[in-house]
């Protein structure tokens, strides 16, 4: 296919490719763009019946791009102003649930669209597994490691499709910065390092009414039962441990994920994590400013910092890739890459422009994260981020929070998924789930 008629493509349509075509070397551009584009519905029957579960802001946004290749039929939530305001803003005729088991009773629902707070994508994702549905989960996509083992167990057993909404995957930026490293182009790689956002500093909070049409004691769910304030709901849960990991698990199911894609192997092997200032008490209490090291079994050394503060910096990388910057960089004998969302620069540019030979080795492409995870449901084959992916990227970040909490060095098995040699350690990988919810109640 000629350059000059890569406009025409449809996924060039999208304002995320677009940006980040205009930084693509043109080589990479025309293998990206003679990929496979997510096959469209060829009829209103062969459009799947959508459910979305949670309305927040992040899960209407993935029910809006998922009703382009189905129909949107249930929404739920567990605040009835979400699920009401969801429904009667984007998807006229679409019924209202409360309780995400009465929705997933109905045959005639095909697809979950998991967009709850961290602490309930396992069991909602369970139940719609054994109900014979198909997933496409925000990240993180687990709150503990066992989590994650039991729903790639479940995926497994029932053949499901699950995708997590890591959609870095589908960013060929990302995806050319991981095929450079895994090809050597930058030499033996020595070290990666993934700055992201510091979290949330703040407290102490007072208890406060219940909202009305608020279900407080169902939205806790599994997680300890802790008075009402406003900070622990909605877009600021995810700075308390009872319900995320903060921006680790956060910004991290991103970052991180890419980080090991282009390392190519499951987990690290030792981790060093430290906080660097302490939660307020009374107030959030997930790590907002951290850094942790991990060491993987082939000597890569993966740096995982938080900048300092609320905001992250912007910008270019002139300096190199020792500048805080939300983003990822690979560096090796023979020089470093740096990519973020929108961007990706090297410390020569030959490094990005030279094409890679026809023997390098290739990863998934997917240019559409929503439209791969349908193509998948219609062929049955496995999306770019998969349960042992998304399991495997988020145990990275578990295990840095867990290192910096414990405050003490760790050694992890990846094959056997248990610290070596360290009982009380090995307790965090689950945690006790507050009746009646368990594993075996969905």
């Amino acid at each position: 296919m000629a350059f000059d008629s890569f406009s025409r493509r449809g996924l060039l349509r999208t304002a995320g490719f677009a940006a980040a075509g205009a930084a693509l070397p043109r080589w990479f551009l025309e293998e990206t763009l003679d990929a496979a584009e997510p096959a469209e519905p060829k009829s209103a029957n062969d459009k799947p019946n959508i459910a979305l579960v949670g309305c927040g802001g992040r899960g209407r946004g993935d029910a809006n791009e998922a009703k382009h290749y189905g129909n949107v039929i249930a929404v739920c939530d567990v605040d009835d102003r979400h699920a009401e305001a969801t429904a009667r803003a984007d998807h006229p005729g679409a019924k209202v649930y409360h309780d995400f088991r009465k929705l997933m009773e109905r045959d005639d629902i095909h697809v979950i669209i998991t967009g709850t707070p961290d602490h309930w994508h396992t069991l909602v994702n369970l139940h719609a597994l054994r109900t014979g549905k198909d997933v496409y989960t925000e990240k993180p996509m687990t709150l503990t490691i066992d989590e994650g083992k039991q729903i790639v167990d479940t995926v497994r057993k029932t053949g499901r499709v699950l995708q997590v909404g890591s959609q870095q995957r589908s960013d060929p930026s990302f995806r050319l910065a991981c095929e450079l490293v895994r090809n050597g182009r930058l030499g033996k790689l020595q070290e990666v390092q993934v700055v992201l956002p510091a979290g949330h500093r703040g407290g102490p909070f007072p208890p406060e009414q219940v909202p009305q049409g608020f279900d407080w004691d169902f939205w806790q769910g599994q997680a300890p039962e802790a008075p009402y304030c406003q900070q622990r709901t909605h877009t600021t849960f995810r700075f308390w441990f009872d319900y995320s990991g903060g921006t680790m698990t956060d910004w991290g199911a991103h970052h991180n994920d890419i980080a090991r894609w282009g390392i190519g192997l499951d987990g690290p092997t030792e981790i060093e994590g430290k906080q660097l200032v302490e939660p307020i008490p009374g107030g959030y209490t997930a790590a907002p400013e951290y850094v942790v090291e991990y060491t993987y079994a082939n000597g890569v050394k993966h740096f995982c910092r938080s900048t300092t503060g609320d905001q992250w910096t912007g910008g270019s990388i002139k300096n190199g890739p020792d500048v805080l910057h939300n983003g990822v960089t690979f560096k090796g004998a023979d020089g470093w890459i740096f990519v973020t969302r929108g961007k990706i620069e090297a410390s020569k540019p030959e490094l990005l422009n030279d094409p890679l030979p026809a023997s390098a080795e290739r990863l998934y492409v997917s240019n559409n994260h929503m439209g791969n995870f349908f193509e998948c449901v219609r062929s049955r084959k496995e999306p770019v981020a998969p349960a042992e992916v998304g399991h495997r990227s988020v145990t990275v970040c578990h295990l840095g929070v867990l290192s910096m909490r414990l405050g003490r060095k760790l050694n992890w098995d990846p094959r056997k998924q248990e610290f070596v040699g360290d009982a009380d350690a090995n307790k965090w990988l689950s945690r006790e789930m507050r009746k009646p919810w368990s594993y075996a109640a969905v």
